[in-house]
């Protein structure tokens, strides 16, 4: 579906935003005639104008007005404050597509009181460097061309994916908070390489070259992991050592419990 003739806010004008922006001009997608960055800071506005060239303003309601897509890159703590100041002038012909995690369609609904369209979508940081995930959930009014120009947007910075809104939560767990497990194991990696004996410069160089190197290889390859795991993984080698000690370490059952605790603590937050 063609985006060039619709024009897009962004409310809130923050690193997603800023990403989204990226992509779709990147892309030709959007003409910078016809983005709108909305933001209550002034170097923001400065930035994007200079920038990317497209229109910035402080007043989200004035965005809103001149908007067909509007994405609502708010904290979800700001949520509320924010549709209680847009629901004035809303109307059904403008999609709704709203970041903020926890927030779920039926609340924006309900707080724009009527029957509006909303996409709700879980990106993660990774978007920042147009290699991001996302998962997308349409509320009970939202229509699949909705569905197809949120997918738009967000294919712009990496790959995209339907869900039913159900599932957001375990989204959430796995791909939202994901890339935090990878910086996590990174670090990881860099101390036990310190620990081993090697320099920490050294070390981190090694460590982050080797998560980016497998992901490359996990994408390009098109192999399932366990496969690519295998043939790495010689008997009686070093690598089978390593993978022994992962293994009566509870890995598998650790990342688990970890995912399980994030969905846990993602549904507490939406309220479901």
């Amino acid at each position: 579906m063609s985006l060039r003739n619709k024009t897009v806010a962004f409310i809130g004008a923050g690193n997603m935003g800023e990403a989204l922006i990226r992509g779709l001009l990147g892309a030709k997608m959007v003409p910078p005639s016809r983005i709108i960055a909305a933001d209550v800071r002034a170097e923001r506005r400065e930035f994007f104008m200079s920038s990317f060239g497209v229109q910035a303003v402080d007043d989200n309601v004035e965005a809103v007005k001149a908007a067909d897509i509007v994405l609502l890159a708010v904290k979800p703590q700001q949520m509320s404050e924010l549709l209680a100041g847009l629901k004035p002038v809303m109307s059904g012909a403008k999609l709704m597509i709203s970041i903020a995690a926890g927030v779920t369609t039926a609340r924006i609904e309900q707080e724009l009181g009527g029957q509006a369209r909303v996409v709700r979508v879980m990106p993660n940081t990774p978007a920042l460097v147009g290699a991001g995930a996302a998962a997308l959930a349409k509320g009970a009014y939202a229509t699949n061309n909705d569905l197809v120009s949120a997918e738009s947007i967000l294919g712009a910075v990496g790959i995209v994916v339907r869900v039913e809104e159900k599932l957001m939560d375990a989204v959430t767990a796995l791909s939202g908070s994901g890339p935090a497990y990878i910086f996590y194991v990174t670090e990881a990696l860099i101390r036990a390489g310190v620990a081993a004996g090697l320099d920490e410069a050294l070390a981190k160089k090694l460590a982050i070259q080797t998560v980016f190197g497998a992901a490359k290889l996990l994408v390009e390859s098109g192999e399932e992991p366990e496969s690519l795991r295998r043939k790495v993984t010689s008997p009686g080698g070093t690598t089978e050592a390593a993978l022994k000690v992962l293994g009566e370490g509870r890995l598998v059952e650790l990342f688990t419990e970890a995912i399980s605790a994030a969905q846990k603590r993602s549904r507490e937050l939406s309220g479901s």
